[in-house]
């Protein structure tokens, strides 16, 4: 009766403790008490570069997340259960002009991780953009531990380790590390992962797991995957992992940019943070003692958004210098732009120009490519709407804001003019067929959604795309534009193009899918893996071919047919989204615009 009483009284005093502020883990060992312990997994995913709450693309300041926010969130969690795990699920040192920290003595990603205390960092496929050497460079900076099971060296060995054993409140938490097998095709026209080799990640979670046996309590998988299998390749998302390894208590997933909160596969409850740092995964284990021994009884997930939750201050004096100087680097001025912007006023409001219709910017982001690669023809993504280039100065951010690809470079393959046609018509299926009635172009609400923009557009020839046909037979007068020869299925072609793109295309399920063709030239090796990218072959095809200035005409290389814009009706509906009467068909979500074509009956 005595302990009993003392029991109570002693658990009352860490709650009134807990509650008055004086001792954050009251809570947590007054439930230890009890003989239950919860304990918490927090994840990250695809946080690309946000270490600051800033875009260093426009130099502006964006709360939506990033790594000093989390930092807010991760500490309150702690606080509340000191019993927590923080783990990173990959793709940290690319984008948000980061990568250019890589080869210095300090990466402010790795920084903010270790001062936030990371258990692990699993890798994501961009960690391999870079080469083995500098990923080698920026993750001995890293004082967790970093995995990635389905890589070994040649010789056999494990690139990195596939799991961590990480022990709180007595159990022992088994983390398992695993990359998405898809670096071996992302990576293939590079040197990135020469020594390695790319294994099964079904497989060598399973083998993960055997090696786990007896050292863990709890299983959970930090797997750089999404939910689904990518391009219908098998074992490529943490579906078919979930189902081959229900020994897994929970899966922190990534790479697809997806939010996904809670879902449960094959009794595998799994969770993926969004992107950009704008969400946080947390999952709850709840365990009680069973004779002695800790036996999960719970587990839930969730993600919370980052919002505008506040920035960690004192992360934020740590990464100033840092912010300071990708500041600096972002407002380098590298010429001018005369004449006219080179992405025109919308002629239908919403619907960006840049996407529907032929604009210098495009046309000179391919000119730039035309002049390095020696290609005949050659192909660019922009995947802002709000892409823009106005008269005036051209800063490095203007670039890293129009071509959002940081890697991206320029590969030249030798394809035929079949080849080519049936590249440029999978392009134009990211247009909706017209309908009657139909009066401007819209978006195939599928490829409006992917992860990726789909919508390429091409350079060194002349084309039209007639809406008013259906997928597969868009692409009409296609020229080359130096001759004005038409391009036949059988001619010998020198495409220039992203290797990322081909590989896709190439793919199961690609518009190429099976073919092969000879690499004739890349860009990478030609300058260097900093140098040979998109971004910076433009600054130096403006510093040194156009002597800081580009003299902006208007272009029209290609252009879509079916709808008329001089039309009474385009005019009206013109005049009507952009006073508010009507409004673009967008997603239920609000997220993808313009998927359905604004039609006579919208009008008012």
């Amino acid at each position: 009766m005595y302990m009993g009483k003392m029991k109570k009284l002693f658990i009352a005093s860490c709650l009134s403790m807990a509650l008055a502020g004086g001792w954050t883990s009251a809570v947590g060992f007054a439930a230890e008490a009890e003989d239950t312990v919860t304990i918490t997994i927090l994840g990250t995913s695809d946080v690309h570069g946000r270490f600051m709450p800033w875009d260093y693309a426009t130099d502006c300041e964006d709360r939506s997340g990033s790594l000093v926010q989390l930092s807010t969130m991760i500490r309150e969690i702690r606080a509340e259960n000191p019993h927590t795990i923080l783990v990173d699920c990959g793709d940290s040192i690319q984008d948000n002009s980061v990568e250019q920290f890589n080869k210095e003595k300090a990466q402010p990603m790795v920084v903010a991780m270790n001062e936030m205390g990371y258990d692990t960092w699993t890798m994501g496929n961009h960690e391999f953009n870079f080469g083995l050497d500098v990923l080698k460079h920026v993750t001995r900076q890293f004082k967790g531990r970093t995995l990635c099971g389905n890589v070994y060296w040649e010789n056999g060995k494990r690139f990195m380790p596939a799991t961590a054993v990480i022990k709180k409140a007595g159990i022992r938490v088994g983390i398992i590390g695993m990359d998405t097998p898809m670096i071996a095709e992302f990576e293939k026209d590079s040197d990135h992962l020469k020594g390695v080799v790319v294994k099964n990640p079904r497989v060598e979670t399973r083998k993960a797991i055997e090696e786990l046996s007896g050292k863990a309590d709890v299983l959970i998988g930090v797997l750089h995957m999404g939910v689904d299998n990518e391009n219908d390749n098998a074992d490529t998302g943490v579906t078919d992992i979930a189902n081959a390894c229900p020994e897994l208590a929970a899966i922190v997933a990534g790479h697809m940019h997806q939010n996904v909160t809670s879902k449960t596969i094959n009794g595998v409850l799994v969770s993926e943070p969004f992107k950009y740092g704008k969400a946080l995964t947390r999952i709850d284990l709840t365990f009680k003692k069973d004779k002695g021994k800790f036996v999960l009884t719970d587990k839930k997930a969730q993600t919370l958004p980052v919002g505008k939750a506040a920035s960690d201050e004192r992360l934020v004096k740590v990464l100033a210098p840092f912010h300071e100087q990708a500041r600096a680097v972002a407002n380098e001025k590298i010429g001018e732009v005369a004449g006219m912007n080179m992405v025109p006023e919308d002629t239908m409001p919403g619907i960006s120009e840049v996407q529907v219709a032929d604009t210098p910017l495009t046309n000179f982001l391919n000119e730039v490519q035309l002049h390095y690669s020696g290609a005949d023809v050659v192909s660019v993504i922009i995947s802002r709407d709000n892409a823009q280039q106005a008269v005036g100065p051209i800063r490095r951010k203007d670039i890293a804001f129009n071509y959002q690809y940081t890697g991206g470079e320029t590969t030249v393959y030798e394809v035929t003019g079949r080849d080519l046609k049936d590249y440029m018509e999978w392009s134009a299926a990211y247009f909706n067929q017209k309908q009657p009635g139909d009066i401007a172009p819209s978006y195939n609400p599928v490829r409006r959604a992917s992860k990726y923009s789909t919508n390429d557009i091409f350079g060194g020839v002349n084309y039209e795309i007639d809406l008013t046909q259906p997928v597969g037979q868009r692409i009409k007068n296609l020229r080359i534009k130096k001759t004005g020869r038409a391009i036949a299925d059988g001619d010998k072609i020198k495409l220039g193009m992203n290797a990322y793109r081909m590989n896709q295309l190439v793919a199961k399920g690609g518009a190429l899918e099976g073919r092969s063709f000879p690499q004739l030239w890349t860009s990478l090796q030609a300058f260097g893996e900093t140098e040979g990218t998109i971004r910076n072959m433009t600054i130096r095809y403006i510093r040194e071919v156009k002597k800081g200035k580009i003299d902006v005409k208007p272009v029209c290389d290609w252009k879509i047919t079916g709808f008329d814009k001089s039309s009474a009706d385009y005019q009206k509906a013109a005049a009507q989204l952009k006073n508010g009467t009507i409004k673009l068909h967008n997603s239920e979500d609000g997220k993808y615009t313009n998927i359905e074509s604004i039609n006579k009956k919208d009008l008012k």
